[in-house]
């Protein structure tokens, strides 16, 4: 099982004991580099797609008591509390999952940004604005949104009187939603390291040093 632990912050200045410069460079770039795959890792678009899943899946059981309501079907008054209890154990895990991800970015931008700091390399410092791995955050994303804003316009678009109900609308617009908004946090992820690798690239300060 792969640990949730994340690398550490580099130790205070005196209590750092690496021997030389490059000891200390090598420490630094295996911090930055499993930084960068906890970040940007395709396994992180993955799970926040999962998320999004999870949604749109609790979304249509929270939904699913308004079409027995609207057709008057008397079993509804025993499977709607059931589906609803079930609509709100997918969603709210998936929402609680999305939270938990952004805070934990905002954890990872930090300790970057604290190892950063312990000295310049730009040999190593440019593998971690990741362009390949930024783009694909985006344009997928940006389908993701493309495809949620489809689906939420065309939902109460193209309902069908006599065929669509109220409740077919309501899960379709509901879907979208979740979707655009799956998209949005992957898109702005992107866009918030598209504008950190600039940052990177302004003349960094003289190297501290370390201690012996």
């Amino acid at each position: 099982m792969l640990s949730r632990t994340l690398p550490p912050p580099p130790p205070p200045v005196h209590l750092r004991t690496w021997p030389d410069r490059q000891t200390m460079l090598t420490d630094r770039g295996l911090a930055l580099h499993e930084l960068r795959r906890r970040h940007l890792g395709v396994h992180r678009l993955l799970l926040l797609w999962l998320c999004g899943f999870g949604a749109v899946i609790g979304w249509a059981l929270l939904v699913r008591p308004l079409k027995y309501i609207e057709d008057e079907d008397a079993t509804g008054i025993i499977l709607g509390p059931v589906l609803a209890t079930l609509g709100l154990a997918a969603l709210g895990p998936a929402v609680v999952g999305v939270v938990l991800g952004i805070r934990r970015d905002r954890r990872i931008r930090e300790l970057t940004d604290a190892w950063l700091a312990l000295d310049h390399h730009p040999v190593s410092d440019a593998r971690l604005r990741s362009p390949g791995l930024s783009l694909l955050w985006l344009l997928s994303s940006l389908a993701v949104c493309a495809l949620g804003l489809w689906a939420s316009f065309a939902a109460p678009a193209y309902a069908e009187p006599g065929r669509d109900t109220y409740a077919d609308v309501v899960l379709g617009m509901g879907a979208g939603l979740i979707l655009w908004l799956t998209g949005l946090v992957g898109a702005t992820k992107a866009a918030g390291h598209y504008r950190w690798a600039l940052r990177m690239r302004a003349p960094a300060p003289a190297p501290s040093g370390t201690a012996r």
